[in-house]
C-alpha cells in the first residue's frame, strides 16, 4: 500500500480537524444511497457544506466540488469527507437542472454557459458568507473541463478562482469512446437522432469533440493567466475520450496521469473520483498553489 499511495509530496503539516468523517473508497459503496440522496433537497455529503467550518491561515480558500453530468453531490462522498478531514472548508450543490424539480435525481444536463453562470451565483455567495477572496475548484469530467473553463474565461472567474482540479476532466471535448461519430454514419437518421439528444441534453452535445462550445472556450488557448491548473487523467478512461485530450497546455498547469507514477492503477472514468490515489493527488495541488512558485510534479508521489 506504501509503495502504490507514495509518501513523498508537497505542502505544509495538515491541520487538525475538528471532526472525523468517514471515507468509503468504493465507487460501489455510493450505489444503494443515490436515490435516497438525492431526493433529499438539502443532503450533502459528508463533510461538505458544513456550516461551522472557518477558514484558516493555512487553509484560506473555500474547496468547491463541482459534479460530472448526470450526477448530483452525492458524486463527493469520498473527496468532501477526505478533505475536511485535512481541515479544509468544502463545498458542493447541483447545478444544470432541466426539469422543474429542485431534488431530481439526474442533474448536470443543462446547457453549459448557463450552469456556469449558475455556478458563478453560487461561488460569490460562498466567497460572501466565508469572507474568501479566492476559491479552489475540484472537478469531475464536466466539473473538471468545460464547465469552470467556461467560468473562468467568460464570467470573471479567473480574478476569483486559485486553483482549479480537473479529474478525468472533459477538455477539448470528447468522442465518448466514438460514439459522437454515429450521426455521420447512419444518415439521414444519425443527425436526425442527433440533433434531438441535444436539444434535450444540452450538456452532453456542448462536450463532444469539434463542438461549438468546445471551440469557444479552448480556440484562443487553455489557461487564463492567474488560476493554477492540474489534470488528473487516467488512460483507462471510457468516457473522456481520447484521455490525452484531457491535458491541458500552458504555463501554469500541471498534467498529471495516474499511470505515470502507478502503472497497475486501473482507475476509469467512473471509478477515478472514488480513488485514495486520486485525492491524494488532489491534496497535493491544493497545498502546492497557496505558495506560488513551487511547481508539482506528476511523478513526485502523493501524499
Amino acid at each position: 500500500m506504501t509503495a502504490t499511495l507514495g509518501v513523498a509530496g508537497v505542502g505544509t503539516a495538515e491541520a487538525a480537524p475538528s471532526k472525523k468523517y468517514p471515507v468509503s473508497w468504493d465507487f460501489r459503496s455510493a450505489i444503494p444511497n443515490v436515490l435516497n440522496q438525492t431526493l433529499d433537497a438539502h443532503w450533502s455529503p459528508p463533510g461538505a457544506n458544513d456550516p461551522s467550518c472557518k477558514l484558516t491561515k493555512e487553509r484560506p480558500n473555500p474547496v468547491i466540488l463541482l459534479n460530472a453530468t448526470a450526477t448530483t453531490q452525492w458524486a463527493y462522498s469520498a473527496g468532501a469527507p477526505y478533505l475536511a478531514n485535512r481541515g479544509y472548508c468544502v463545498y458542493t450543490f447541483n447545478y444544470g437542472n432541466i426539469t422543474p424539480i429542485p431534488s431530481f435525481p439526474i442533474q448536470g444536463l443543462a446547457d453549459i454557459e448557463g450552469s456556469a453562470r449558475e455556478i458563478s451565483r453560487k461561488i460569490d455567495q460562498i466567497m460572501r458568507r466565508t469572507g474568501a477572496k479566492k476559491v479552489d475548484l475540484v472537478g469531475w469530467s464536466q466539473g473538471g473541463g468545460l464547465l469552470p473553463h467556461y467560468y473562468i474565461d467568460f464570467l470573471g472567474g479567473d480574478k476569483k478562482v486559485d486553483k482549479v482540479i480537473g479529474i478525468a476532466p472533459g477538455n477539448h471535448g470528447s468522442t465518448g469512446d466514438m460514439l459522437t461519430y454515429v450521426r455521420y454514419f447512419i444518415p439521414p437518421f444519425g443527425p436526425v437522432g442527433y440533433d434531438i439528444f441535444k436539444a434535450l441534453f444540452p450538456a452532453f452535445a456542448q462536450q463532444a469533440q469539434y463542438s461549438d462550445l468546445v471551440r469557444k472556450v479552448y480556440g484562443n488557448g487553455d489557461t487564463k493567466p492567474g488560476p493554477h491548473y492540474t489534470t488528473i487523467v487516467t488512460k483507462y478512461d471510457e468516457i473522456a475520450t481520447p484521455f490525452t485530450n484531457g491535458f491541458l497546455e500552458g504555463d501554469n498547469v500541471t498534467n498529471i496521469l495516474l499511470q505515470d507514477d502507478c502503472p497497475v492503477d486501473l482507475s476509469e472514468h467512473l471509478s477515478i473520483n472514488f480513488s485514495e490515489r486520486t485525492w491524494r493527488h488532489v491534496r497535493n495541488a491544493m497545498a502546492f498553489a497557496t505558495s506560488r512558485g513551487r511547481t508539482p510534479t506528476a511523478r513526485a508521489g502523493v501524499r
